[in-house]
């Protein structure tokens, strides 16, 4: 009995103890519902089997006794209440007061009830004497352990919840909410991206927490079921720093768990947490490439801070339609739902429904909405660009962004396949600040940009890049991975880099014919 208690748990119990009654054996609640059974062969049952132990343990419960037995002709029903369950069936430490060992005077407990064909094996009422305790042990401990997976459920939802809210900028009501949880939000902070292998996602957090003592806020990734995301304090944070001589989390993390893969962002305020995110699987996209297997995100600017006021002119005219948006009914998404649901599918495509919660019926009809009020054709990535360009602008403070500077560029047509609501960000991709940062991003590819412009120019879908290019998909693929390693970006896997290298290549084709 100990042994199928430890290694089978209530239902292997109840499945031995029917064969041995050559009947049925379950577990009743005070109400009569059967709460678990398991039955020798459906021959050896009664004809009315939940009936008769319903029926027989409203009359245990009534007599207040410690055993009870009750004859139908053919078979025997036995009852024993169970041990150690207070008012509600729900188990505690130690015993209720007021209730005996046997569960006397506990008509909350829930009972074991077992029907055998008459007559009655020798022994048999003695045996469910002794499987008593260690079946009370089995339910208490698997009930307790319900209750914690769901406290771990809830928990997991409200970081969840907190790091949705970071990614959509809505800070102070992340703050509000991760006030209820530990530990409290750092800023600045570093984003730190863990790919495990598996299921191991459990045992890895573990092991992220004793390397950075507790100070960082762990959460599972809703899109991709093998990342863990560490929203940790910078360096230069107000927080307890680890000890001195400690190596870094992402590098301990690698170096404990030999087969999963870390990437880390810059140092971002809280509020920036979800352009940390995107440097750290940046970061993440070259480190599968090392043997360290972890990395840090290499110094690029972000273009919402080099396109300047009239950039931002720019941004607020294109999203004021969406900004304005008000629902013709209660139950549609208003603007700021809008925006969220732009926000997560440029960063994950299609995995955006995982990020979101929402069907994808529902995901494909709230982007044809905003596609319409925007004017753009969000099937292309000229028009997906310029409105992930955009919404990071508008997310971007006013005074971190590279003050106007006069330029005497005429006025150029709109880009090829970009419509004319997002016309206008040719004017802001010639100013030169954007050229400049436009040259940093492409210069690890000059000279061998080839496959990069046809994937771009193929809208980032591989089977055209691979036509394209005359080669198959694998070795477009190959490619591509290779590009990630030189550009340090992630191409393949959102959040991907192809918003920035379309601005980058569109910046430098405006400004060749002045070369």
């Amino acid at each position: 009995m100990h042994r199928l208690a430890r290694t089978g748990g209530t239902a292997e119990l109840l499945r031995w103890l029917a064969g041995r009654a050559e009947g049925w054996a379950g577990i009743v609640g005070p109400d009569g519902t059967v709460l678990h059974a398991a039955a020798r062969t459906a021959g050896a049952m009664v004809p009315d089997v939940a009936g008769l132990v319903a029926e027989s343990a409203s009359a245990l419960a009534e007599r207040g006794v410690q055993a009870y037995s009750v004859d139908t002709g053919e078979h025997t029903a036995l009852l024993f209440p169970l041990s150690g369950f207070p008012q509600g069936g729900f188990p505690q430490s130690g015993l209720p007061q007021g209730t005996s060992p046997q569960g006397v005077g506990d008509p909350a407990a829930p009972v074991l009830a077992v029907v055998t064909p008459r007559p009655v094996a020798a022994g048999l009422a003695t045996l469910l004497a002794d499987v008593v305790l260690p079946l009370s042990l089995c339910l208490q401990a698997e009930t307790l352990e319900r209750k914690r997976r769901r406290v771990d459920l809830a928990e997991s939802r409200g970081r969840e919840a907190v790091l949705h809210l970071l990614m959509t900028g809505q800070l102070s009501i992340a703050q509000q909410v991760a006030g209820a949880l530990r530990p409290r939000l750092p800023d600045p902070v570093r984003v730190c991206v863990v790919e495990c292998s598996g299921d191991d996602r459990d045992e890895v957090a573990r092991v992220c927490v004793d390397a950075e003592g507790g100070r960082s806020w762990i959460v599972r990734c809703p899109v991709y079921a093998r990342h863990l995301i560490l929203v940790m304090p910078a360096e230069d944070a107000g927080e307890k720093a680890p000890e001195p001589g400690a190596a870094p989390t992402d590098e301990t993390v690698a170096a404990r768990v030999g087969d999963c893969v870390v990437g880390v962002s810059e140092p971002v305020p809280l509020a920036d947490t979800a352009t940390g995110y995107r440097q750290a699987f940046h970061a993440l996209a070259v480190a599968r490439e090392l043997p360290t297997r972890h990395a840090r995100f290499g110094v690029s600017p972000d273009p919402a801070l080099v396109v300047g006021p009239a950039g931002r002119r720019w941004a607020d005219e294109l999203l004021n339609p969406l900004l304005t948006h008000v629902p013709r009914r209660a139950q549609d998404p208003g603007s700021q739902e809008l925006l969220a649901t732009a926000t997560s599918w440029l960063a994950f495509s299609s995995h955006a429904t995982d990020h979101l919660k929402v069907h994808r019926n529902t995901l494909a009809a709230r982007l044809r909405l905003i596609g319409e009020l925007l004017g753009l054709d969000l099937h292309r990535l000229a028009d997906q660009s310029a409105l992930d360009l955009a919404l990071r602008v508008r997310a971007t403070p006013a005074p971190a962004c590279t003050p106007e500077v006069p330029s005497s560029a005429p006025p150029f047509p709109y880009a090829s396949g970009t419509s004319q609501a997002a016309g206008g960000l040719d004017a802001i991709l010639c100013r030169p600040a954007v050229r400049d940062w436009a040259d940093q991003q492409l210069a690890p590819v000059l000279g061998a940009e080839e496959t990069l412009r046809t994937w771009l120019r193929c809208e980032g879908r591989l089977g055209p890049t691979a036509a394209g290019l005359g080669i198959s998909v694998p070795g477009a693929r190959k490619r591509l991975t290779r590009l990630e390693t030189v550009l340090q970006r992630s191409l393949l896997r959102p959040p991907s880099a192809r918003y920035d290298l379309w601005l980058a290549w569109r910046s430098r084709d405006l400004a060749a014919p002045r070369h």
